[in-house]
């Protein structure tokens, strides 16, 4: 595997990490239980139309691996964590495993256990889309087993893809979901053909 191409984006303070991978776990909740509570009350406008469609990439809790999600639009435009805005996708956190992941208040080490990385596409691009998981960086030299989710979000929560891909040692890419949206916005050809897209300089 290449050496890092370029250095990441300079560190930021890991209570705001922490914070923000709660927010992102609070806000699915909640969704998620308006839908059970009350299916039928949410109409089309309820939710707001920031995001038609959020990609969840999640690996387990405390493992200290770093997986990189790529994602690639009918475009060819690519979001990754060097890329975090392309065309209608925007990469919302760059996870890194347990890098990051604790702060020291008052003399405890507080430690932030969730592993996961979000794309949401604000709009609809008709055509393909390919989403990947790159092994960036490893720890314990362990296999990582990655969980992918597909949800579409307007106008209510619904899950159009979930699955699981492994992948076993620095540097590998496998190709997490393929899928094709419609001008509607609906999906259609979800698959999990292989493509790459990790840029290897």
């Amino acid at each position: 595997m290449p050496s890092r191409r370029h250095a990441r984006e300079p560190e930021v303070d890991p209570f705001y990490d922490m914070l923000f991978n709660m927010l992102i776990a609070f806000v699915f909740c909640f969704i998620v239980a308006l839908l059970a509570m009350n299916p039928k009350a949410l109409k089309a406008g309820d939710i707001p139309a920031k995001a038609e469609y959020i990609i969840n990439v999640s690996w387990p809790d405390m493992n200290p691996n770093d997986i990189d999600t790529w994602v690639q639009d009918p475009g060819g435009n690519q979001v990754w964590f060097r890329a975090r805005e392309a065309g209608m996708m925007h990469l919302d956190r760059d996870d890194r495993g347990l890098a990051n992941d604790t702060i020291i208040i008052n003399g405890k080490q507080i430690s932030n256990p969730l592993n996961q990385e979000v794309v949401t596409l604000r709009g609809i691009a008709a055509g393909e889309y390919t989403v990947n998981v790159h092994y960036y960086d490893s720890k314990d030299g362990q296999p990582v087993e990655v969980t992918v989710s597909v949800i579409k979000v307007n106008p209510r929560a619904e899950v159009v893809y979930y699955g699981q891909v492994s992948v076993a040692r620095k540097g590998d890419e496998a190709t997490a979901v393929r899928f094709t949206l419609l001008p509607d916005g609906s999906v259609t050809n979800i698959n999990t053909l292989p493509k790459t897209l990790v840029e290897r300089i």
